[in-house]
């Protein structure tokens, strides 16, 4: 599974930003999705398309602290054997080979980590959300 990346600081972050504005925090968590938007965005091309209901359920979950990538919804509940595999159907009948890192969103993930590109969205996300409390940052 995947390496989260842990940033040092990001709950203090989140209380100073409190202590400055009450509302300042939830500037944070719509950062996180800036961020997670650059996979999503990456993932959602790779994904099988018959209705686009599978593509159609990625999304960004954050929370002030963490962020996440949801995917599968009550109009797409086949998405974890889409992207995972195992077997489905009537007496499991329905075979996809099982991948443990999935198909689609966990190798996009670390492409980008590879690369670099999630780290800067994150990082411009984060400055942003300082800047626009009136945090210089250098």
């Amino acid at each position: 599974m995947a390496e989260p990346i842990r940033i040092d600081g990001l709950r203090a972050f989140s209380r100073s930003l409190r202590k400055v504005d009450r509302d300042l925090p939830k500037g944070l968590r719509v950062a996180l999705n800036h961020a997670v938007d650059v996979v999503i965005d990456a993932a959602i091309p790779h994904i099988p398309r018959r209705t686009g209901r599978a593509q159609a359920s990625v999304k960004a979950k954050s929370t002030r602290t963490t962020a996440r990538v949801g995917a599968g919804s009550a109009k797409a509940p086949y998405y974890p054997w889409l992207d995972f595999g195992g077997r489905v159907g009537r007496n499991r009948s329905v075979k996809r080979p099982f991948f443990q890192d999935g198909r689609y969103l966990y190798p996009t993930y670390f492409r980008l980590q590879k690369t670099g590109e999630f780290e800067k969205a994150l990082r411009e996300a984060l400055i942003g959300v300082a800047e626009s409390a009136g945090v210089v940052v250098d």
